[in-house]
């Protein structure tokens, strides 16, 4: 049982990230499908991370109360619905919509993923976590050079239409195949509404949310767009476009792989630390045009970015885990709406190479908060 637990989690967060970075890919024909400039296209994909991050605060409480077998399906449900939605949409105003409902229906997908786990591996919740995001991220190599392989043979249209009954699928899995705890585990009561006021007033843990807010947020915002449509800019095609995000995405699966494992060697925030700074490198590098080497090395060390979920856990006491991990998860998908945003405006105005140069401020700034940090002898 508790090998489908994981199994069955794991291809639901895969589906998450295959939805969260097929428009990097999809960005070209968006914008001639559908006349969408770069402020457009960028508002539009970032309603994912908008509408995601909008209702993390609120999952928590459901899925403290619920379980996530009842509510991870359900909101898969909407997800399905939303794909349906931007596969028909013949206007700016329904594509947004279908990719906003997206949005809220992958929102538990990862947590919901989580708070099953902390119950099901407790002695092994680290491990088992960094397995989940890792072989989820794996979504992002089938919205890569697959996705556009698959776009060229049945349209994008298609590709989400089909989408929808994928999801399905996956959803009704969870709820047939899966337990909220291992038999014989009573469910565990949630917390009192007063913790959020708690994890609001921890300094440190809002210097680790601000640093995910710069780094997932960037990492996030190129990967699920703006390294596509950059790719694009530069006169690529579509297939050479899948290749680098494939390369992108690919190192963003070890990355994630091994980032845990480093956390314990070398503590959280010196390797966070490390890995923001070589994150900043790529951006660089992709500023000079070499995106095969910018692309590699920004998904292998962008990937480390969720090692500040693992510093949440290592700053809040044990009954305000769930709360100081979302907190943390929201600034850094509400950074990614944000950036991904930001950076449409900001191409549309004043090029990529501000756009970037601006990406590339934030995190250093951010990791200049994040200092105080280094200090703490902590392990992922």
């Amino acid at each position: 049982m508790a090998a489908r637990v994981f199994l069955l989690f794991t291809l639901g967060y895969f589906l998450s990230y295959f939805y969260r970075s097929a428009n990097a890919v999809l960005a070209k024909d968006l914008s001639q499908d559908l006349g969408l400039g770069p402020a457009e296209l960028g508002f539009m994909t970032s309603l994912f991370y908008l509408s995601f991050a909008a209702v993390q605060l609120p999952l928590g409480s459901l899925l403290d109360r619920y379980g996530p077998r009842i509510i991870t399906p359900a909101l898969l449900l909407v997800a399905s619905l939303g794909s349906v939605v931007f596969g028909l949409a013949q206007s700016f105003p329904t594509l947004a919509l279908g990719r906003a409902l997206i949005g809220v229906g992958m929102a538990a997908a990862l947590m919901g993923s989580l708070k099953a786990f902390s119950l099901w591996f407790p002695r092994t919740y680290a491990t088992v976590s960094t397995l989940l995001v890792g072989l989820g991220a794996t979504g992002g190599l089938l919205a890569a050079t697959p996705l556009a392989l698959l776009k060229e043979a049945m349209g994008w249209r298609g590709v989400f239409l089909l989408g929808a009954v994928v999801v399905v699928l996956v959803a009704l899995l969870i709820y047939l195949g899966v337990r909220n705890t291992p038999p014989g585990v009573p469910w565990p009561k949630g917390g009192g509404g007063g913790g959020l006021r708690e994890v609001l007033g921890n300094s440190r843990l809002l210097r680790v949310a601000f640093l995910a807010l710069a780094f997932a947020g960037s990492f996030l915002a190129l990967q699920t767009l703006w390294a596509g449509a950059y790719a694009y800019a530069l006169g690529l095609e579509a297939v050479k476009v899948g290749n680098l995000l494939l390369l992108y995405s690919g190192g963003a699966v070890l990355g994630f792989l091994v980032s845990g494992y480093l956390a314990d060697r070398l503590g959280t925030a010196r390797v966070l630390v490390g890995a923001a700074l070589l994150f900043a490198l790529g951006l660089l590098l992709a500023l000079f045009k070499l995106l095969a080497l910018a692309y590699p090395l920004m998904g292998f060390f962008g990937a480390f970015n969720i090692l500040t979920l693992t510093q949440a856990r290592e700053l809040v006491p044990p009954h305000l885990v769930g709360r100081g991990t979302t907190l943390v998860n929201l600034f850094g998908i509400g950074g990614t709406f944000l950036l991904q945003w930001g950076v449409g405006v900001a191409v549309g105005t004043l090029g990529y190479a501000f756009a970037f140069g601006s990406l590339l401020g934030l995190l250093l700034l951010a990791l200049f908060l994040y200092r105080p940090l280094l200090g703490l002898r902590t392990s992922g």
